[in-house]
């Protein structure tokens, strides 16, 4: 038996935009991903469909998509097995503009008067209806392509040998007219407003320690570079942003990363941050961060999402579900910690709930599990913005994170980019002690640079961060941790901000 249209899901919203520069994007629940480029429309038009068809296999099931390219607009229904609905499809109106000779003023007016008609074949689209009814062709995209018509702009000529001898005479004309004006400026060319930014004084080190005895000193390279991440990770962008946290490998330092750059994003820029555990079962991020007064988790969450979603819903609502760290100023969803629980989160899972925090949160900062071929990993990645690969100075470690980013890669489109364009954050080994002799942590932080140097030609940005006890055990507080550590977790939120 066949599906309807009628009853298939709009969920989720699914827009694939051509344009006429030769772009094109298909936009899944508000997450764009880049078309692959083609030769012409057509090419592009068949390669943002198989990215719908792709996401119409994820979910296993038909999906609808609202299409528009330079031709028209309309809506489609896309099935897993490659077949192809037309729903509706509206061609766009022809808009000609009839290319007057240069000539006298008197002679553009009946021009324009001519061109009016030019309107008149729009009705030569009517055949698109049938077409769109055409339920199983394979591109129907567009039903009947809109036809360009040179051949109505023949009265032109007429006009054009009319006067001919006023048109060589108007560029005389008009030059001696336009000549004054070209005197002058126009007041948008300048500003008063020319003065450079007050450099604020320094307030670190001997520098600071002179700026509050009355000396006012300039700030060291140091204070300015640590003022540059300050001001990244302060900004707020148009849109809710998501970071994902990956590595197949455990214990690669993923929950206390996903920890990190949320305290850091919150506490700089303001914006309403969530951690969200990810994990097809049971994660542990909810082990090292506060716990609420409450023990519910992302399925409780899933289950509540048609009242979370309505309009009459107050954003305060959204504390029954999340545990707010209080020093750290973010909210963490847990996963599912029911031990006699066997429930795995699915793709449509995490459109649900990734649908529900980006109305309520402004940046979602994702940790995952370990399988990339899961459901809910790959879908994770559907939502991502940014990718964050953490590794520890241990080469299995290394490796996993390279694997996992290798994955990706071959996936191609939307994966590989963020592949490219990953974030690898290298912690010395949390396996070090304290009372690690000099010659064993010198050859820790040697080999957290050798596994560094070895990612930094191949994704966007690579940060160290140096060991510290705070982060080994327990919950995790940014106040805890040492200074030392806190300005390289600023670096490392900076240069995943700098993604957005």
């Amino acid at each position: 038996m066949g599906t309807t249209p009628t009853e298939v899901l709009a969920f989720p919203n699914i827009r694939a935009i051509v344009r006429d520069n030769g772009t094109a994007e298909v936009v899944v629940a508000g997450n764009s991903r880049v078309v692959p480029a083609g030769d012409s429309v057509q090419d592009l038009r068949n390669n943002a469909l198989a990215l719908v068809v792709g996401e119409a296999q994820t979910l296993q099931r038909p999906v609808r998509v609202q299409i528009e390219d330079p031709e028209g607009h309309g809506e489609l229904i896309v099935h897993p097995d490659n077949k192809i609905e037309s729903v509706s499809y509206e061609p766009r109106p022809a808009r000609r503009r009839a290319e007057a000779p240069e000539t006298t003023p008197e002679t553009i007016a009946p021009t324009v008067i001519d061109t009016v008609p030019v309107a008149a074949p729009e009705p030569s689209a009517a055949p698109a209806q049938p077409t769109a009814a055409a339920a199983v062709k394979r591109q129907p995209w567009p039903p009947n392509p809109v036809e360009t018509e040179p051949a109505t702009e023949t009265p032109e000529p007429a006009h054009s040998e009319a006067q001919p001898s006023a048109a060589a005479e108007e560029p005389q004309t008009t030059a001696t007219v336009t000549e004054a004006p070209l005197t002058r400026r126009s007041l948008k060319e300048t500003s008063f407003l020319v003065s450079a930014p007050v450099l604020e004084p320094a307030t670190q080190g001997w520098r600071g320690a002179l700026t509050r005895l009355g000396f006012r000193m300039d700030p060291s390279a140091e204070e300015l570079s640590q003022r540059e991440d300050i001001r990244t990770v302060s900004q707020h962008w148009p849109g809710p942003r998501t970071i994902a946290v990956v590595n197949r490998k455990g214990g690669a330092n993923k929950t206390p990363t996903v920890v990190m750059l949320s305290a850091i994003l919150a506490r700089y820029s303001g914006a309403a941050t969530v951690a969200w555990d990810n994990n097809e079962s049971q994660g542990t991020l909810g082990w090292r961060t506060e716990k609420g007064s409450h023990a519910r988790s992302v399925l409780d969450l899933i289950d509540s999402s048609t009242e979370l979603l309505s309009p009459a819903t107050n954003a305060a609502e959204i504390a029954k579900f999340v545990h707010h760290q209080t020093a750290d100023k973010f909210d963490v969803l847990r996963s599912d910690e029911n031990e006699e629980g066997d429930h795995e989160v699915t793709a449509e899972e995490v459109d649900i709930a990734h649908q529900v925090l980006t109305r309520y949160y402004r940046l979602v900062v994702m940790d995952s599990g370990n399988t990339a071929r899961a459901a809910n990993w790959r879908r994770m990645i559907d939502h991502t913005n940014q990718l964050v690969v953490p590794v520890t100075a241990i080469e299995d470690r290394a490796e996993a994170a390279r694997l996992t980013l290798q994955t990706l890669e071959s996936r191609g489109g939307h994966d590989a980019e963020l592949a490219r364009n990953a974030v690898v954050i290298v912690s010395e080994s949390t396996d070090a002690k304290r009372s690690m002799t000099g010659d064993a942590l010198k050859r820790a932080k040697d080999e957290a640079q050798r596994i560094a140097d070895g990612f930094e030609p191949f994704v966007r940005a690579v940060v160290r961060i140096p060991y510290d006890p705070a982060m080994v055990n327990g919950p995790i507080r940014y106040e805890a941790l040492q200074p030392a550590t806190q300005r390289a977790w600023l670096a490392a939120a900076a240069a995943v901000a700098a993604g957005f």
